[in-house]
């Protein structure tokens, strides 16, 4: 063992090591208990930034510990490597998507292993190739001859600046997830998954998830949006056409003031013939930029029709409107306008000054002032004739029956959840397995031409896609008949839905899946990724694995037992301002910084001299300009500090403040650390006599023993990594003030590094394998067993009990650990502090808690 902790020596010593003897290489092993850890897989972007190496880094923490225990441990990887920005490089580098994705692999796969991330590389796969996707066509075609698949025209998001569409889930604040564009709606033809088929199960499996964030579970309930309501059918005025709504308070009927349709309503459409004003009122809302997700945001606009519709039970009548924030995909692209107890309702009618009927009177019983906004308690009804004085519920089965029995109501369960479509207009992705006959007929691509391999060796142009442009490809022959194929692709989130599953038999090739693998790995033990993914990927990631189950691929209902969403990471971001008052944003690392006494800064300049303004913290971006390289990190301080510092520097759960400064603290700990072991293993120890330690011993030994028992609770069931990492170093800053002169002290200091190294060893592996061997430790750290608690060397001796007096302090005495109540009551009774409370009363009434507390009742 050298004397100096020297990272850039021994982390790739290390590496090669754990490579040539694949060391985390796993197969089934149904001897042991299983455990299988997954992080989010990286999409290959070109570069690590420090949001993966977190990721990454809490699940090679808990695998490591896992192996520790003794369990048969997975932990995979691979790339998702589809997706529109190989294509965006691909144009702007003139070179084909593929080239880009795979260099980019190449590159990033090197930097994990720069890491020193304990991977089974043997199952690495790229969603790219086709072996991978081909089962995936393969699946789609089986969910098609099952019902599960179907094409339709929709009103869709589209994206004009990626031109392709996007999911609901897709269109975050009305614009593209991916670029900040905003969205539009337009009509396409496009494939859709029946999710909303496992809607009630998607939905109620989320009460078997007890280790999933709840904010996550909470997200997709709202985002599944179940709700109990009423279809109602209002006859029109004059007419033979009727207009169904749907209602979830049908409570409030009796406040109908207006109904408003969505602007492709058959009504409005109607209303529109001979009327330019309507006309062009329902061209401009066709127009309109707005994703379902967001018609709370957008300016609500409408237009009277010449129309009325007949309340079913006052008989009076209420105006038709057209808005532009009805959406006819949405329910029955209707809704009654109840703007007393409804705030959209209320906006609009304040906007075009239309009635507002209160039926609903305030919590404390009291009529309600609805004009200043909405009142959308559910209280008591008045105003609503037979049905006033019903309380919400009481009104809503009244209202509802009365309703079904005149044969103008059906209860009904409603979704805010639609079907997942899937096509996307571009090139980079999974070709869809579909065709179109010469007479018309669609049908999935025959079992034994699949896969449909996606062309690589291509040129992109920036326009269009080069499969939809290429006359070969898009003709094929099936069954002897000429046929065109679909040349629309996969949305990504597809190849991400399934990967983990691929993962436990990622080589097979006789199916989508090797069952017996799946169904020993799966599900998975531990899940790691952003909350970002909350209502896309970990929705159709649990969608897809019930797809799995009912095909009979796996056995279980759910695709993770527990899941870890880890915060983000922020950084300073620094700016200069150029001559037309635009930002350049400037990388921290090209800053010097100046700060006060309390660590705030106060003046910056970079590297050139220029005064830079700072812009405070904020998630590190390309747009800011404040990633760290995390290459650059490992390069200055080594990979193991870089690991330390991330698991060390907060919670894992909340966001990351990156400090270099925090990272150098790492450093200088594993370097302390690394010269106590150096210091002595140059020693010869004895074996530890635990019978013969001293008092000075035993407590030394105690809060060894102490802190493993907290260590392993912190990694095991907590998972705070943080506070596991901080009773190591307090206990090495123990052992680095310990004398070292005895035997006996440097054989208790034996059993303590050793400890230690195991302890630390899911953090900074490489520099624990060294220790390992520099302590004489038996075999590899890779293979050693994690330390345990003893519980004898964690008793104490004596004990600090709290006395009271009437429930208040008046003194602390130290006793034996074995003390009972008598001797413990005759001590406190003496205590100089205690007595002078005691004098002249009677003590009426003893409280004790057994090695804490005791309380003298008197009078």
């Amino acid at each position: 063992m050298q004397e100096q902790y020297r990272p850039e020596e021994i982390e790739p010593r290390v590496q090669k090591h754990w490579d040539e003897n694949q060391t985390f290489k796993v197969t089934e092993d149904k001897n042991k208990e299983k455990y299988y850890c997954l992080s989010m897989l990286p999409y290959p972007s070109g570069h690590l930034h420090m949001g993966h190496v977190r990721n990454y880094t809490i699940g090679d923490v808990i695998t490591r510990y896992q192996r520790m225990l003794g369990k048969n441990v997975l932990q995979p990887i691979g790339w998702d490597a589809f997706g529109l920005p190989a294509e965006s490089a691909a144009v702007k580098n003139k070179i084909a998507p593929s080239t880009w994705t795979y260099d980019n692999i190449k590159y990033m796969k090197k930097q994990l292993k720069a890491l020193g991330f304990g991977y089974d590389w043997s199952r690495e796969l790229a969603t790219c190739k086709p072996e991978y996707y081909r089962w995936e066509q393969w699946f789609f075609t089986k969910l098609y001859e099952k019902g599960l698949v179907y094409k339709k025209i929709s009103a869709v998001n589209w994206c004009p600046n990626d031109q392709t569409v996007l999911a609901n889930e897709q269109v975050i604040n009305n614009c593209c997830w991916r670029c900040d564009t905003q969205v539009e709606r337009k009509d396409i033809s496009q494939w859709f998954i029946k999710i909303t088929k496992y809607a009630d199960e998607l939905l109620n499996d989320l009460d078997t998830l007890e280790d999933w964030p709840e904010q996550v579970k909470t997200m997709q309930r709202n985002w599944i949006g179940r709700s109990e309501g009423i279809e109602i059918t209002f006859d029109v005025a004059d007419s033979v056409e009727k207009v169904t709504v749907y209602t979830t308070r049908p409570d409030t009927l009796l406040g109908t003031t207006y109904i408003a349709v969505a602007p492709g309503h058959f009504l409005a459409l109607k209303a529109s013939i001979g009327n330019p004003v309507l006309a062009e009122f329902i061209a401009e809302c066709r127009n309109t930029k707005v994703a379902e997700a967001d018609v709370s945001t957008i300016d609500k606009k409408g237009i009277a029709t010449s129309l009325y519709a007949i309340h079913p039970l006052t008989k009076e009548r209420v105006p038709i409107w057209i808005a532009n924030f009805i959406l006819m995909e949405y329910g029955t692209g209707a809704i009654i306008g109840v703007p007393a107890h409804d705030q959209r309702d209320w906006e609009f009618a304040n906007k075009y000054d239309l009635p507002i009927k209160p039926v609903v009177l305030n919590l404390d019983g009291n009529e309600p002032n609805t004009s200043v906004a909405a009142v959308t308690e559910k209280g008591t009804l008045f105003n609503s004739g037979e049905f006033s004085g019903l309380n919400h519920e009481q009104g809503f089965n009244a209202i509802a029956d009365t309703l079904s029995a005149k044969g103008v109501g059906v209860r009904k369960v409603s979704y805010r959840l639609r079907d997942w479509g899937v096509s996307r207009q571009r090139y980079w992705g999974t070709p869809i397995p579909m065709v179109t006959m010469e007479n018309g007929t669609v049908m999935p691509t025959p079992e034994e031409q699949l896969p449909v391999i996606l062309p690589e060796d291509i040129v992109m142009d920036g326009i269009s896609s080069p499969i939809r442009t290429d006359p070969t490809w898009v003709k094929t022959i099936i069954n002897g008949q000429p046929a065109l194929r679909e040349t629309d692709t996969f949305d990504t989130f597809m190849e991400s839905s399934w990967y983990y599953a691929r993962y436990t038999c990622a080589h097979y090739n006789e199916g989508m899946l090797n069952s017996d693998a799946a169904n020993y790995w799966l599900p998975i033990d531990q899940y790691i990724g952003g909350i970002e993914h909350s209502i896309m990927h970990l929705m159709y990631f649990r969608f897809y694995h019930k797809l799995l189950r009912d095909a009979g691929l796996v056995n279980s209902n759910e695709p993770a037992k527990r899941l870890l969403c880890q915060g983000m990471v922020l950084a300073d971001a620094f700016y200069f301002l150029g001559s037309n008052g635009e930002r350049h944003w400037i990388s921290p690392v090209d800053v010097t910084v100046e700060r006060d006494n309390k660590g705030n800064i106060i003046k910056a300049k970079d590297n050139h001299g220029r005064k830079v303004i700072y812009a405070g913290r904020s998630k590190m971006s390309k747009s800011r300009n404040n990633g760290i390289d995390p290459q650059l990190m490992v390069e200055r301080y080594g990979a193991d500090t870089v690991r330390l510092f991330m698991m060390f520097a907060s919670p894992a759960e909340m966001t990351l403040d990156w400090q270099e400064s925090g990272v150098q603290g790492a450093n200088r700990f594993l370097k302390r650390f690394w010269k106590l072991v150096y210091d002595h293993a140059k020693i010869t120890t004895v074996a530890l006599d635990i019978s013969n330690l001293n008092n000075r011993q035993k407590n030394l030994r105690r809060a060894l023993h102490k802190t493993i028992a907290k260590v392993s609770d912190d990694i095991g069931r907590r998972q705070t990594f943080n506070t596991a990492i901080a009773s190591i170093m307090e206990l090495m800053n123990k052992l680095a003030r310990a004398p070292k002169k005895s035997a006996q002290d440097h054989a208790l200091l034996q059993e303590a590094l050793l400890a230690m190294v195991r302890m630390l060893y899911p953090f900074t592996p490489h520099a624990s394998y060294v220790l390992w061997q520099a302590l004489g430790g038996e075999g590899s750290v890779d293979d050693a067993v994690w330390p345990v608690a003893n519980e004898e060397a964690m008793r104490e001796d004596f004990l600090m009990v709290v006395v009271q007096v009437n429930g208040k302090v008046r003194g602390k005495i130290t006793v034996a650990a074995d003390a009972t109540q008598e001797q413990i009551q005759a001590r406190a009774v003496n205590e100089n502090l205690v007595t002078k409370y005691l004098e002249g009363v009677t003590i009426r009434k003893v409280i004790y808690v057994p090695g804490k507390l005791l309380n003298l009742v008197v009078g």
